[in-house]
């Protein structure tokens, strides 16, 4: 398994696919998406444009669905939630399909979306994307974070290091065999000087500075968690993630 991690989607290769490509966006559509369904979503599907995410979504019965708009970082107007995933409660997702829209992380999904394994992974479930990657071993492996606006973002470039690290010391792999471009070792290097404060960190993050000017502390501290949520957002067909079968 060769592991390459890419701090925006703009960085991807557009000549190539991998065998398994795995979408970042820590602040917080990635979060929020896996939050969701292990809560009892029925799916995720996710939009870069609004108005689409509208038309497709009149198709379902209101009961069914979920609106889910962000645009720098706040709710947008006519939608039922932002991007917090504490407002994704049991009570509110059950059964529900989220129709989600944000600014950087469905971009990021688009951007992999033909790949014929498709993850979406943050902090709170980072050990089962993990575990996955152990057990299927794809031969090659894109960790794409979402960054903001087409620039690197610390909150996702150290999740990928997070995945990266476990699948280092897990699969007693030296890190050259594994190490796929230089930013698998420098998001190694991140992650193991913030491990143990990545609340810390996300308050040095460009992204984590404007979710405090929103108020947004708590997601930050939800957010910051690791391995909390036993939960494989996978895609099912294009822009359409399901909780893997156990």
């Amino acid at each position: 398994m060769k592991l390459f991690i890419y701090h925006t989607p703009e960085l991807t290769p557009t000549d190539q696919a991998p065998e398994c490509a795995i979408a970042v966006d820590v602040l917080r559509a990635t979060s929020t998406m896996a939050t969701v369904l292990a809560a009892g979503g029925e799916a995720v599907q996710v939009f870069s444009d609004l108005d689409q995410l509208v038309e497709v979504s009149e198709k379902w019965p209101p009961e069914k669905r979920l609106r889910a708009g962000e645009r720098g970082g706040a709710k947008v107007a006519g939608f039922e939630l932002g991007n917090s995933p504490l407002d994704c409660t049991p009570e509110l997702v059950q059964g529900r399909r989220l129709f989600i829209s944000t600014t950087n992380g469905t971009r990021a999904l688009q951007r992999i979306q033909e790949a014929p394994i498709v993850l979406a992974a943050a902090l709170i479930n980072r050990a089962a994307v993990v575990k996955f990657l152990l057990e299927k071993q794809p031969e090659t492996v894109w960790i794409v974070g979402s960054g903001w606006e087409g620039s690197f973002s610390l909150e996702d470039t150290v999740c990928a290091g997070a995945i990266a690290h476990s699948i280092w010391k897990e699969s007693h792999a030296s890190l050259e065999d594994l190490t796929g471009n230089d930013e698998v070792a420098s998001a190694i290097a991140l992650y193991s000087q913030w491990q143990n404060d990545l609340l810390g960190l996300f308050h040095q993050a460009s992204h984590g500075k404007r979710l405090l000017r929103l108020e947004c502390l708590d997601d930050l501290k939800y957010c910051s968690q690791t391995d909390i949520l036993d939960i494989l957002p996978i895609q099912h067909e294009p822009g359409v993630l399901k909780s893997q079968s156990k």
